[in-house]
């Protein structure tokens, strides 16, 4: 028999439904529902009907609104009902009133009520009509060791029951945008695309809360079949105080359809042997979700227009409430999905849009489990002081150290791009009608990774070999050791173009050895050639030679980061311009690595089987790691081989995030471009500040203007009439630029309002038309948020949170999703205010 749910926890009552519950993919067998991109939501089919001493009357999901009986009368005849639902499958949800209530049978004969068999039955006068309850779906997920219990959407909840209802067999069913997986038979629900521990679900018509509660729970489905049956036969005998009894001693009254209690056993001692306060506080009972959960969330689009990989940074927290990447990306996910329904209202009406589809990234897992063993490496040699301190620092900052291991390095790019591709291509076979492009998203360290994986990708346009990433273990000092003069060792290592200009000046490896960086630049060869060449002069002048071969005696030594290049700084946009920032052709000698750019660790970087359309960072210090790595300087006609847009995003008090546009145009001082809110404005301290500094300016203006008309009135009475009297003429010029000079300064200080708006506009349209590379387009790269009121007091107080503040930014959604659909031509709403 079923027990109340104060005696059992929630989590625990009904685990017959899933014993042997599933904690991987699905079993065999099974059959997956997913939703097709024309999903309508339906009339759902009758179920079939109840025999006696069933365990469940069969639900009436079919007629949201109209009695029992007129549903079957409807449903029978074959015609649809006005209250069913249609193509919107909101319309009938919408309609949906209090189950239970007594007032629902407004206009219809008092003698009259619905049977269990959907026929007319006739009661007296003083009996009120039974109603079967609309049942809705809820799954439990632990937070601080605490069951949740979580409604899912309308959608889900009809298509759940639908299914449960006519299933002859066990089935599985996509729920939230596909990303989990319901198996009814079991009732557990399970991650996709993610590890998570499977989740409880259940099938909830009746509703408790305590007062240590602060939402209402569900029974367990045993327990709200005995609470219904109980509550049917109140109804249809009018007979209220009804107790409903469990074995353990817990009893549920049924006073009246509203009021309703579910009390504690007395006999229960706490542990200091007194009864126990609580069980004098009864529990409040209450019946379907509209009494207790109200305006239930209808549902995501099933239709994704874009999927975005996000990739995390340092350390498993990802924000300052110390949540995974995981739980960040949901709550991302779900403020891009509220800023659809209001900035993209009208293309959603038009079904021009969907949704946007963002996935977590997880490398962290990797890197620190059993696979590498690195936590243990760790903790045997740290100290056992400081503890917290010394524990947050191994969770956290090392994982920067370990970026710069050739190593761990290897580890970290190759489990972000398999991850990205194998979530690409299990996200292809559960939405095979999707068409739409893929984007990448990094935070913090997650951004650089993301950035020298796209770097080293190959352009599938272009001819050229594949670039050399790693480090030869062989053949590398033969091939240096046999090349006979310049041309040879110059063509074997692809610099054969540079050759004649080398010629020309009758430059030898001795005299390529004696010429610094400014003499190869003046003669026109470009910044990766020139540091290539400085670099094989010095392996093969004379007397190199001998030197290596003392070094390849020696023991092997270690292999350590190296070295790669960045493409020319000045040239065309022609072949180098295109390369990655990679070495192209470039071997390595005595296997050590060769000094020719940005200190990019030297692995091999996986190939990714898309290419990103938009690759967006939040709180990036790629510029940072660029100018350590010895690059002072990109080249403007430089751009990622498969990727066409980049975006730099940061927070202006972040202490991580470093700009990249003034490494593509020193000479041109820019501010970044703001973000605009995402309620259409700028924020009311930011308006005030920039009022204050125009005032400022203007009466500085005016002050300075004042003065010098005073000090050029002051100097024309103070001069003497002697040299005022032989050239009038002379005296009349002189003054005359004087006071039209001191008419146009005033002049001038009144006019500076008046043309406030028009400069600030056209500086505003001056920012967005500089050219900064190609690196995105052309566009600008970066963006800053604005920063809070609050924020505003004290930049170093909120330094920590300002680099964790981009997963529930709205502004930051809605910039990547105004510009991932303006590449499908849909362009971005006014901003409601």
């Amino acid at each position: 028999m079923a027990c109340p749910p104060s005696r059992v926890p929630p989590t625990e009552i009904g685990r017959q439904h899933q014993a042997g519950a599933v904690a991987g993919d699905v079993p065999e067998g099974w059959s997956l529902l997913l939703p097709s991109p024309d999903f309508t939501p339906r009339g759902l089919p009758p179920c079939p009907e109840p025999v006696e001493g069933e365990a469940r009357p069969p639900p009436d999901t079919t007629s949201l609104s109209a009695p029992w009986g007129e549903a079957e009368r409807t449903r029978g005849t074959g015609k649809p009902h006005s209250d069913a639902p249609s193509g919107n499958p909101n319309a009938a949800l919408s309609r949906q009133e209090v189950p239970g209530s007594l007032d629902r049978w407004e206009g219809q004969p008092e003698g009259s009520m619905a049977s269990g068999r959907g026929e007319a039955a006739n009661v007296g006068p003083g009996l009120s009509p039974y109603e079967l309850v609309q049942p809705h779906w809820f799954y439990c997920k632990m937070e601080d060791s605490k069951a949740l219990w979580t409604p899912f959407s309308k959608l889900d909840s009809l298509v759940l029951e639908e299914k449960d209802c006519s299933a002859l067999e066990e089935v599985v069913v996509a729920t939230d945008g596909g990303r989990y997986d319901v198996s009814l038979a079991r009732r557990s629900r399970h991650a996709v695309y993610w590890q998570e521990a499977p989740s409880e679900v259940r099938r909830c018509t009746w509703f408790y809360k305590s007062d240590k509660d602060s939402r209402f729970n569900p029974y367990a489905e045993e327990c709200s079949q005995q609470i219904e049956n109980s509550y049917k036969e109140a109804v249809l005998t009018n007979e209220w105080n009804r107790r409903v009894e469990f074995p353990t001693g817990e009893v549920i009254i049924l006073h009246n359809p509203k009021l309703m209690m579910h009390f504690q056993p007395s006999g229960l001692l706490d542990e200091w042997g007194s009864a126990s306060a609580e069980q004098s506080k009864p529990w409040a009972v209450k019946r379907g979700t509209e009494q207790t959960y109200g305006d239930i969330y209808a549902g995501e689009p099933v239709k994704v227009d874009h999927l975005v990989f996000m990739v995390h940074g340092i350390g498993p927290a990802c924000d300052i409430r110390f949540r995974s990447i995981i739980q960040c990306v949901n709550d991302f996910r779900n403020a891009s999905l509220n800023l659809l329904q209001t900035h993209f209202k009208k293309a959603q009406d038009e079904q021009k849009v969907g949704r946007v589809e963002f996935l977590p990234v997880n490398w962290y897992c990797t890197l620190h489990g059993e696979a590498t063993g690195v936590d243990e490496d760790i903790r045997r040699i740290t100290l056992p002081s400081i503890g917290r301190l010394r524990h947050f620092t191994n969770e956290t900052l090392l994982d920067l150290f370990f970026y710069n291991s050739p190593t761990y390095c290897q580890t970290i790019v190759d489990t972000v791009a398999s991850e990205m591709n194998h979530l690409l291509a299990l996200f292809q076979q559960r939405n095979p009608h999707f068409s739409g492009g893929v984007s990448v998203t990094g935070h913090s360290l997650g951004s650089l990774i993301l950035f020298d994986i796209l770097t080293n990708q190959v352009d599938p346009s272009s001819k050229e070999p594949a670039p050399r990433q790693s480090l030869p273990n062989g053949n590398c000092h033969s091939r240096t050791k046999n090349v006979r003069n310049l041309e040879e060792a110059l063509k074997t290592h692809g610099l054969s173009e540079f050759h004649s200009v080398l010629e020309r000046e009758r430059l030898d490896f001795d005299s390529l050895v004696l010429c610094s960086d400014a003499d190869l630049k003046d003669l026109g060869i470009p910044l990766g050639p020139r540091k290539k060449i400085l670099s094989l002069a010095k392996k093969l002048a004379p007397g190199q030679e001998r030197r290596e071969e003392e070094q390849m005696s020696e023991p092997a030594a270690r292999t350590t980061p190296g070295r790669v290049s960045l493409p020319p700084q000045e040239g065309g946009a022609g072949e180098q311009s295109r390369r990655p920032l990679a070495t192209r052709g470039l071997a390595p000698l005595n296997d050590k690595p060769v000094d020719v750019g940005i200190g990019q660790v030297m692995v091999n970087y996986p190939h990714l089987r898309f290419e990103p359309e938009i690759f967006f960072a939040f709180g990036s210090p790629i510029g940072m790691f660029l100018t350590v790595r010895g690059l002072k300087r990109i080249d403007p006609n430089y751009k990622f081989p498969t990727c066409r847009r980049f975006f730099n995003i940061y927070h202006p008090f972040d202490p991580v995030a470093y700009r990249l546009e003034p490494m593509i145009v020193p000479d041109v001082e820019l501010e970044p471009m703001l973000i605009p809110h995402h309620k259409g404005r700028k924020r009311m301290h930011l308006e005030l500040k920039d009022s204050l500094t125009r005032m400022g300016s203007d009466l500085k203006n005016g002050l300075f203007c004042s003065l010098r008309n005073a000090w050029l009135s002051f100097t024309r009475v103070q001069l003497p009439v002697a040299q005022l009297l032989p050239d009038p003429p002379a005296a009349s010029s002189q003054a005359a630029p004087n006071e039209s000079a001191a008419r146009s300064e005033a002049d001038g200080g009144s006019s500076v309002q008046q043309h406030d708006g028009e400069e600030e506009k056209e500086e505003e349209k001056e920012k967005r038309e500089v050219k900064i590379g190609m690196l995105n387009g052309g566009h600008r790269i970066d963006y800053v948020l604005q920063e809070k009121p609050i924020e505003s007091f004290n930049e170093y107080l909120f330094a920590l949170q300002s680099h964790l503040c981009y997963w529930e930014s709205e502004d930051t959604a809605l910039l990547i999703l105004k510009e991932i659909y303006q590449t499908l031509g849909v362009s971005l709403e006014q901003a409601p205010h």
